[in-house]
């Protein structure tokens, strides 16, 4: 058997009975049509709301008046421009703030003999698993004007400074420490896969380490930074809980913030809210575009064809310093939001004094603690959220596997369809999916909504794109050969992917549905506007406890949520350290 027709299922073939003939097509068309289900109905609901003057508690989808005035309202909307441009400037320099971070991370990692580099790459990718709106209570509480930790400890120094995270300026420093490890993974790569003659060749022309650095290795891995730069402004601009906790005391609305005020309102206004979230949609669409077309257009080639190793440059006594840069950025991004959780979540009243009352033992207490878990809804929220991960895990992780066998173990006809499908989720941000699931179900009689069920399918939709592209690595590197053998056995096709691809891929399909399950935990922009007082679940709640204006509170909770995402993650890496290993005895 060749390994075109090994590509092609054997289902397709002359000799099959006319069942097996008719189980590719259907196999694509019901792929085709849960997809449709999940990313293109809500998609399309919410167009009809942005163009609709009906609305879809009290009118359901029966009375549809076209109309265009919300568009041109939004356009015309001087609040709207505003909230734009806020989130450009927000989101620009938060970006510029990653990139000088996560490229000087990749070279001292990848490029430098700073000690206890494994250590730096591991601890620097620790952001990546802060809920950004517990980043946002933590640096709250550190940098509030008035009462922030920060600003008590130079004033018992003696510096005349304080610091203001209710400000721009917050904004665009907190989405920069956050956001530095999406450019880091770029960047990193690219360092590790390029060729360092070209290096080498710059500095016998008598060039210095640090002129080859920016006149000849930063410049080859451009496309690398360019891409990892418009994924962080992406995901920069679609995140809620940054600007909902920094920028909302100061009155800086941005896009995502704006949308959410639209439906607080009182009427809510749906129709808005929809077009507003489409301007949005389209402006990420535009970027996700942009990173693309750098990726696939990639011309700048460092691979050779020899083997070569990445040169470390000898740093001498300057190793210290690279490394004590790396201890800073930790210390800023972890060790000190940490504290100021702990010190909040403990102490009865967050007022100081002077500095020395910050180290009043009788101050503390587990008051905050007991508050919230003599709330009902804490322990409701804990269990909502642990039945949306597992639901969204186990429906995603079956999903993904299956589009990801058809894409890449595949040449059915129509898997270019499910493929364009299944990404078109990576230009919707979290709030826009929870506008659109909420135009698809709320004026449904009987349908989904107000259920655990729309949850997590919004969950679903939203990160398919992310545990699709894990499995398809995994995919990958499973030879066609082995499938071909179990086949010339006389193994079908389901039993070819239960005997052979499942097993060899379980760390991948582990480690996928571990990521979708920590991303359903932390997820707050799609809950917004699907959840119910029955269906809240911990993301939500920790905004509610935060916008109730109760810092002990707000702060006792985060830790809730940071210490349960720390276990689940420690269980699913065991898991997924114990699959590899099997996977590699079975091997």
């Amino acid at each position: 058997m060749t390994a075109t027709s090994a590509a092609a299922l054997p289902a397709t073939t002359n000799a099959a009975p006319a069942a097996r003939r008719w189980a590719a097509p259907l196999w694509v068309g019901a792929l085709l049509i849960i997809l449709t289900f999940l990313v293109i109905y809500p998609l399309l609901m919410l167009f009809f709301g942005a163009i609709s003057d009906s609305n879809p508690v009290i009118d359901g989808f029966a009375k549809f008046n076209p109309s265009l005035t919300h568009f041109i309202a939004v356009l015309g909307n001087e609040n709207v421009r505003l909230a734009f441009f806020n989130a450009l400037v927000a989101c620009g320099g938060g970006t510029v703030l990653a990139v000088v971070i996560g490229l000087a991370f990749s070279w001292i990692v990848v490029r430098t003999n700073t000690p206890f580099k494994g250590f730096i790459a591991g601890a620097s990718m620790i952001p990546l698993f802060v809920p950004p709106l517990v980043a946002g209570v933590a640096w709250s509480i550190l940098g509030s004007p008035k009462t922030g930790l920060l600003n008590t400890a130079l004033k018992w120094i003696g510096i005349d400074f304080r610091f203001d995270f209710y400000s721009m300026s917050g904004l665009i420093l907190v989405f920069g420490f956050y956001y530095a490890p999406y450019v880091y993974m770029f960047t990193a790569s690219a360092l590790r896969n390029m060729d360092p003659s070209l290096e080498e060749a710059s500095e016998v022309a008598g060039a210095s380490a640090f002129t080859t650095l920016f006149t000849v290795t930063f410049p080859l891995i451009a496309p690398a930074i360019l891409a990892g730069s418009l994924l962080s402004f992406v995901v920069m601009l679609g995140i809620y809980g940054v600007p909902a906790a920094l920028g909302a005391p100061a009155n800086i609305n941005v896009l995502t913030t704006y949308i959410f005020k639209l439906t607080a309102w009182s009427p809510p206004l749906y129709n808005t809210a929809a077009a507003v979230a489409i301007l949005l949609m389209m402006v990420t669409a535009i970027l996700v575009w942009a990173q693309q077309r750098v990726l696939s257009g990639r011309s700048f080639a460092t691979v050779a064809g020899k083997a070569f190793r990445p040169r470390s440059l000898n740093l001498g006594p300057w190793r210290w310093l690279t490394f004590s840069l790396a201890l800073a950025y930790l210390f800023v991004v972890v060790v000190l939001p940490t504290i100021a959780l702990v010190i909040a979540a403990f102490r009865r009243f967050l007022f100081f004094k002077d500095f020395d009352a910050v180290f009043d033992m009788k101050a503390y207490s587990w008051v905050h603690f007991n508050s919230i878990f003599d709330n009902p809804l804490t322990m409701t929220s804990i269990w909502n959220t642990m039945k949306v991960g597992v639901i969204t895990a186990v429906i995603g992780g079956v999903l993904a596997f299956a589009i990801g066998y058809t894409i890449n173990r595949t040449q059915v006809a129509g898997r270019k369809s499910i493929d364009l499908l299944s990404t078109i989720p990576v230009a919707i941000p979290g709030l826009v999916v929870g506008v659109a699931y909420l135009w698809a179900w709320i004026g449904l009689p009987g349908g989904l909504y107000g259920t655990i069920w729309i949850l997590a399918l919004a969950f679903v939709a939203r990160f398919i794109p992310d545990t699709v592209k894990s499995l398809s690595t995994s995919f990958m590197q499973i030879h066609k050969e082995l499938e071909e053998a179990a086949w010339i056995c006389g193994r079908g096709l389901l039993s070819t992917i239960a005997t052979i691809m499942v097993p060899l891929a379980r760390p991948g399909i582990v480690a996928s549905m571990t990521l979708l399950f920590v991303l359903a935990v932390r997820e707050l922009g799609s809950s917004l506007f699907l959840y119910t007082s029955d269906t809240t679940v911990m993301a939500v709640l920790l905004l509610d406890y935060y916008e109730g204006g109760n810092v002990g509170k707000t702060a006792a909770f985060s830790l809730v949520q940071t210490v349960i995402l720390g276990v689940l993650l420690g269980i699913t890496t065991w898991l997924s350290r114990g699959s590899a290993e099997s996977a590699g005895r079975a091997g």
